[in-house]
């Protein structure tokens, strides 16, 4: 049997809601990720880690990894500054001590406040960013600095729920300058194009959690992709899903990796019928087979993302009828 794992040589896996949510793995995580032998790097939009640190934690909660298979979006905004300005010249830093030393290991100079000298402006999400570092920012942006900004994630996973993430602070330097930040970080191209050539992936496959970074990510940059649903994105988000955020594969969690391809992928399945009519989606089983509600999710995706006409995807328009199909509309009602 051949695996959807096995199709590619390189996995770039997200990390939270993905490998693990918070301080946990996600129940399964580690035991569906040791059953291969392709490399495994590590991409994650979170600036405020060094991939060090980053390693180690990934280490702790049992996966088996080292900083050189880590991809930050510090790291990749790091690069791209120094490949924009001088060597040796002074950025603005909201962020992190992660986030300083990157910009150091490139022969740039981190500084905090603005003056004359700077160059350019680097944000990245940091729990201790407050007005003065935000003003800094606007003060170096408004005269003139380049400015890049790890991600533009509006929110970010904790275990108390969604709190606001870097993106939501970028937007208020954006508001007050009226300038748009060049973006390293998911869904923005560069942090897959950086990890395909630190890992030389011939065949990589991007797999995360969240539609709006890691699978638009992965569309930005023409990668195939698994969407898993044990963080952000739900059953129901995936179906409502705009182009630039569907995903080649969904599975409930990564043990899709170790099934066939073709139990992942998006398209119609057997027992499986969907109909779109007056904007309302009707799924059905015929009973035939044993009810898959993965397959059942996978066909009505399928069915919505080819539909030439709008369709309402609201729960309570969506009617999934046939005897057994209860998994499904548990999964949809989620």
């Amino acid at each position: 049997m051949r695996t959807l794992r096995q199709d590619h040589d390189v996995l770039l896996l997200d990390l939270d809601g993905t490998v693990y949510q918070g301080k946990h793995p996600i129940v399964g995580a580690v035991e569906a990720l040791g059953r291969g032998t392709e490399k495994q790097f590590f991409v994650t939009n979170n600036a405020s880690r060094s991939p060090s640190d980053v390693a180690v934690h990934l280490r702790e909660l049992g996966f088996e990894t080292s900083e050189n298979f880590v991809v930050t979006s510090a790291q990749v905004a790091a690069r791209m500054l120094a490949d924009r300005v001088e060597s040796g010249s002074s950025v603005v830093v909201v962020g992190t001590a992660a986030l300083e030393a990157e910009i150091t290991q490139v022969g740039l100079v981190p500084v905090r406040t603005a003056d004359a000298s700077v160059r350019a402006v680097v944000q990245g999400h940091s729990v201790t960013t407050d007005w003065s570092s935000l003003a800094e920012a606007t003060f170096a942006i408004r005269a003139g600095a380049l400015w890049v900004a790890t991600n533009v994630d509006a929110t970010l996973p904790t275990e108390r729920g969604l709190a606001p993430g870097n993106g939501s602070m970028v937007a208020a330097v954006r508001w007050a300058t009226g300038v748009e930040p060049l973006v390293a970080g998911k869904p923005a191209a560069p942090i897959m194009h950086d990890a395909i050539r630190l890992s030389s992936a011939e065949r990589p496959l991007v797999v995360g959690d969240r539609l709006d970074t890691d699978i638009a990510g992965a569309n930005a940059a023409d990668i195939p992709s698994l969407l898993v649903l044990t963080g952000v994105s739900t059953a129901l988000d995936a179906i409502r899903a705009v182009p630039s955020e569907r995903p080649t594969h969904i599975g409930f969690d990564l043990e899709a990796l170790n099934r066939p391809p073709a139990e992942s992928a998006v398209g119609p399945k057997p027992g499986w019928s969907v109909h779109v009519e007056h904007g309302v989606l009707t799924v059905t089983h015929d009973g035939t087979s044993e009810v898959d509600p993965l397959d059942g999710l996978l066909a009505v995706a399928h069915a919505v993302w080819g539909s030439p006409s709008e369709v309402t995807t609201d729960w309570d328009t969506i009617s999934v009828v046939g005897h057994g199909v209860d998994s499904l509309r548990e999964r949809l009602a989620a």
